[in-house]
């Protein structure tokens, strides 16, 4: 039974009071939000009336942004303490209703700046260095302005935002309400019934290649008894996409995902193609695991089971020192701050009863940041405590150095610090490692990783590409041409180290990026690659390529969101448009790799 949330002590719960001192402190900031959002409209049709007026706009802005983070995080971290709390959850929905009063006071701000020529606007910011500091903002809403209609095109394309979900609710309907879940019989007489979680248990902890093999065979043949439907929900979301691009004019799908963040289409391109060249890393590493095993045939099924049983327990008060200790490459300051994390109230480490399950860093501006956690012992809880302290440390030093306009930071960097802390403390651990089990374990981990949030995320993209572009050329859409890339695509990066499985080329189906955010999971892949290329400095022998390595890396932290992600990246010495950034991640791989052969075949040691 879980503990009740009195019952864990004081030192694992987090200190809420920098955000607000008390409720009654909370009502305060409520009520000023509410009077800020209120005075707002009070700018509309004002803006053209010069640059001290926009300023006035601006910053009144940020305040509202500033007070939005304190009402409501002060009231959504309490209720994620214990979600039974109805009264809790009354004052969070009460944030939700007043967000939205605030969007509807500020939706006009946008469309009104629009209009005043760029080139007045330019001239404002020339003679306002306080205005001046809006200039990214004001330019990046700027290059957004060549893809925005007029008012009856924008009215328009209002009314497709009714449809635009409807494809994902329709996949989330078919895999979860209307899923019938299939039953299998072990070799050992046990009947499972295979949900999503069951299933991946099984396939990660199960010895017996015969029932990793049923499992895997009756959990996709639920996806492919429905497969025309599957296949006829992808084609809509691929045709929304294509009609979104030619309504805004842009030259393809991708153009559309990326222009936001003025990213080029040769990014995504290039990592494509990069990742291709370099799979026989992946392939060596399956070689590894089906000779590990004692395979005779190695299928898809098989690639998550551990090539050893180890089943040490990680207590916390042990890992954070670890962690902090694993941070002392990135210099003494940055240390202090992980040390202050872990000592000062900001996370919140073991779960009770009616708490939100997962792991998150909420990042709460004009406070510090905050961790939830669901603390276990295991392994991918550590692992999970690295990456999130990644986060928040991100989020500590943009908050830091930067103004509050430029505070939060884009999903394409996001990733790039909670992966890096991550090799930090890998490297730490390997160094500390008490066996050789424990060194495979963990080395299959970093490796395991780099497959699944690198290569796989790669194909999937490669995947989207290719699907898109069968609209972009009206070209036929249906399950058997989806089928067709993907086993395709399993090929490409697997060659012949997979045995084939026809069952496989469905498996695109149970991906629900694929439904709900397309063109979105290349950033998992290309954090990855940044990681690898800061890495490689961070690590270097030489101190002086060691110490610029790691000011560039605080560098990226504190830049926030002050710039598009691709100039901050290159600051930082990782250019995504290169095909040596992506090869980083292979040579990580592929030494990786050899250390894990070494500590599976020490005498032979060969490939």
């Amino acid at each position: 039974m879980l503990p009740s949330r009195g019952e864990i002590p004081n030192c694992y719960k987090w200190d809420l009071t920098s955000i607000c001192r008390d409720w009654d402190d909370w009502t305060s900031h409520y009520h000023s939000l509410e009077t800020a959002v209120e005075a707002f409209a009070g700018f509309q049709g004002t803006l053209a009336l010069g640059g001290e007026r926009l300023l006035a706009a601006f910053r009144a802005m940020d305040e509202m942004g500033a007070l939005s983070y304190r009402v409501w995080y002060y009231a959504s971290l309490q209720y994620d303490e214990d979600q039974r709390n109805n009264a809790i959850n009354g004052r969070r929905q009460q944030v939700q209703i007043l967000f939205a009063r605030q969007q509807q006071s500020s939706s006009w701000f946008n469309p009104e700046l629009l209009a005043i020529p760029p080139a007045t606007v330019r001239a404002w910011m020339d003679a306002s260095p306080e205005l001046a500091v809006y200039r990214f903002a004001i330019e990046s809403l700027f290059h957004e302005q060549e893809h925005v209609l007029d008012e009856k095109g924008e009215r328009l394309m209002s009314f497709a935002g009714r449809v635009n979900s409807v494809p994902y609710d329709s996949y989330a309907a078919l895999t979860t309400a209307d899923m019938t879940f299939p039953s299998i019989t072990l070799e050992n007489g046990a009947d499972i019934t295979l949900s999503y979680g069951q299933y991946r248990v099984l396939l990660e902890t199960n010895r017996s290649q015969a029932d990793r093999g049923t499992a895997y065979r009756a959990f996709h043949g639920a996806y492919a008894a429905n497969q025309n439907t599957y296949a006829a929900l992808y084609n809509g979301v691929l045709q929304r996409d294509w009609f979104h691009a030619r309504a805004r004019g842009y030259a393809s799908t991708l153009d559309a995902a990326l222009h936001g963040n003025n990213i080029p289409t040769s990014v995504v391109e290039n990592l494509i193609a990069s990742t291709r060249e370099g799979v026989e890393p992946l392939r060596r590493y399956h070689r590894l695991r089906r000779r590990a095993l004692g395979l005779d045939t190695y299928r898809l099924f098989d690639v998550f089971v551990p090539l050893v049983d180890h089943d040490a327990r990680y207590p916390y008060d042990e890992v954070w020192t670890s962690i902090v200790d694993s941070a002392a490459p990135l210099g003494p300051d940055y240390q202090a701050h992980v040390r202050e994390a872990f000592t000062s109230g900001w996370i919140d480490v073991f779960e009770n009863a009616g708490k939100r399950s997962g792991a998150y860093s909420a990042p709460v501006y004009g406070s510090n940041p905050y961790m939830l956690l669901n603390y276990n012992e295991t392994l991918d809880a550590v692992f999970t405590l690295a990456h999130e302290m990644g986060h928040s440390m991100h989020t500590l030093l943009s908050h830091r150095a930067q103004p509050f306009v430029y505070a939060g930071y884009t999903i394409f960097v996001a990733e790039v610090p909670s992966t890096l802390s991550e090799a930090l403390f890998l490297d730490l651990m390997l160094e500390r490692a008490r066996s050789r089990d424990e060194r495979v374990v963990l080395l299959q981990h970093a490796i395991d990783s780099i497959a699944s949030t690198f290569y796989t995320q790669v194909m999937f993209a490669d995947f989207e590409l290719q699907a898109h572009r069968l609209v972009e050329q009206d070209q036929p859409v249906t399950a058997e041409v989806l089928n067709a890339i993907y086993a395709g695509l399993l090929r490409q990066y697997y060659g012949d180290v997979i045995d084939q499985e026809e069952i496989s080329r469905v498996t695109w189906m149970r991906i629900p990026h694929f439904f709900s955010t397309p063109y979105y999971v290349y950033q998992y892949a290309t954090c990855f690659a940044s990681t690898a290329r800061l890495m490689r400095d961070i690590r270097a022998a030489d101190p002086a390529i060691r110490a610029d390595g790691v000011a560039r890396y605080l560098t990226l932290l504190r830049a926030g969101g002050s710039d598009y992600p691709m100039p901050l990246l290159e600051r930082a010495g990782v250019d995504l448009s290169r095909p040596d950034t992506v090869r980083a991640v292979t040579a990580e791989l592929d030494m990786l790799v050899g250390r894990l052969e070494a500590e599976l075949f020490p005498v032979t040691n060969g490939r």
